[in-house]
């Protein structure tokens, strides 16, 4: 499960994630209003080493284990 960045465009809160999939819906902590997913933010395996050339885009990628 990866811990991906997010910002509340409602109230422009920046959080960190822990989902199931990159496609789930996420809400803010602070307004609860959607939030919209950082795609410059820092991307890790599933080992906790950062991943080598990861685009964010898990539907695309053949693994990071």
């Amino acid at each position: 499960m990866p811990v991906l960045q997010y910002k509340c465009a409602a109230c422009g809160n920046v959080f960190d994630e822990l989902v199931k999939s990159h496609e789930e819906e996420v809400t803010c902590p602070k307004c609860h209003k959607k939030a919209e997913r950082v795609w410059s933010g820092c991307m890790y395996s599933s080992t906790g080493k950062p991943a080598k050339h990861c685009n964010g885009k898990c539907s695309e990628c053949p693994g990071c284990h």
